[in-house]
């Protein structure tokens, strides 16, 4: 049986041999010796604000058509959310990360909290509601195309500013090394990153896609990871590439915006500070072209090409004084791909570890594909998502 401290339904039936609860994680492999390891980062506190709940994840032979019935071939009860996958994966991999979010102190809740807090996510400064309902998604995972459907209920009551006490605010701010938004709990998160600002405490902000109060958000962002739709959606532009440079044009603050692509890896553009005046003015579509054009389509790990630092320019758009990434996907023999549920969460958490460790982008993104690799391969955004002794990533790290 579904426990019912987990389920909205309490008295659903399901098969014991289906059903499969990811806490602590079942999924293992040899770990490395942490001797064998470089040091942690000296400065390992991050701070996230964004959602977190329940997912009900089912698998399926393929894709029920309306009105279908089916049955699923695999079940599991797991936390989620994209700042709960995201801070889970950056404890895993050595950093301390702090959460502010909210739930209901209902039993999805507190498993919420015990699910985070068992992978290291200090949770002292949720905001737990007496009342309402914690958050919850239903996820169906096709087999046969290796896509999943979401179906999320949100939490309520929602969070609001002043549950978030200034005292708290500075507490949970105190040694952070930077601060992770996925886009959700703007009100709030705007608060926080008003004070991060403050104390100029590097922000990165989830684009996934256009919200209320995100464009305020990205303002404050040093960093930004788009997903595929959200740079053209954002800035009108009529390219992909062209729409990455107008986000550095028109966010003076940003460092870099990584867009990610699935398993067709992810770019990344870089604003460099120093220099320009004498660079020669290059049209991005054509280095990007350029850079594609030198991929080893033979190699199955995750790799990166870079271009020079340069005068970036599109279609009459003001430059950008920078450099161009690709990064390459790993290519997951299709045996061993399960789940994509939470693979850009766990290139987020990669990302902000490769930072706080000071990991230059062309090891940066190689090392975020393989930790998003890593956690498609098993059912649900957290069961894959690897420690940092893990095998996989001894050649990244």
């Amino acid at each position: 049986m579904v426990s019912s401290l987990l389920s909205p339904f309490p008295n659903v039936i399901s098969q014991p041999n289906l059903v499969s609860r990811a806490s602590p994680p079942f999924f293992t492999r040899a770990q490395m010796s942490s001797e064998s390891l470089p040091p942690l980062p000296e400065h390992r506190i991050v701070l996230g604000c964004g959602s977190v709940g329940v997912d009900f994840l089912a698998s399926v032979a393929s894709y029920p058509k309306p009105d279908d019935k089916i049955r699923s071939t695999s079940l599991k009860v797991q936390g989620g959310g994209n700042a709960g996958n995201a801070l889970t994966c950056v404890a895993r991999l050595g950093l301390n990360p702090r959460l502010i979010s909210k739930v209901a102190n209902d039993a999805q809740g507190k498993s919420i909290l015990e699910e985070l807090e068992s992978d290291g996510v200090n949770t002292s400064f949720f905001i737990v509601s007496e009342e309402g309902n914690s958050p919850f998604t239903y996820i169906i995972v096709d087999n046969e195309t290796k896509t999943r459907t979401c179906i999320h209920t949100p939490g309520y009551p929602p969070l609001i500013p002043d549950e978030l006490s200034q005292s708290q605010l500075l507490s949970a701010l105190d040694g952070a090394n930077m601060v992770y938004f996925d886009g959700r709990l703007y009100e709030t998160a705007l608060i926080i990153a008003k004070e991060a600002a403050c104390k100029n405490i590097p922000i990165l902000v989830d684009a996934e896609r256009e919200r209320e109060g995100l464009d305020d958000l990205l303002n404050f962002a040093s960093y930004a990871i788009c997903s595929a739709r959200f740079p053209q959606a954002w800035t009108k532009a009529p390219s992909l590439p062209s729409a990455l440079l107008s986000m550095l044009l028109r966010l003076p603050n940003l460092k870099f915006v990584i867009v990610t692509l699935g398993e067709d890896g992810c770019i990344m553009l870089e604003r460099s500070v120093n220099g320009g005046s004498d660079a020669e003015e290059i049209d991005i579509h054509g280095l990007l072209e350029s850079l594609k054009q030198r991929k080893d389509e033979s190699k199955t790990i995750p790799t990166c090409i870079s271009s020079v630092v340069t005068n970036l320019s599109a279609n009459g758009i003001e430059t950008v004084f920078g450099r161009l990434f690709i990064g390459t996907a790993e290519k997951i023999p299709p045996s061993e791909l399960v789940d994509t549920t939470g693979a850009g969460d766990a290139f987020i958490g990669a990302v902000v570890y490769a930072l706080c460790a000071g990991m230059p982008p062309e090891k940066m993104l190689p090392f975020a594909a393989q930790v998003a690799a890593s956690g498609c391969r098993a059912l649900g955004a957290r069961t894959g998502l690897p420690h940092r002794t893990d095998p996989r990533l001894a050649t990244f790290l």
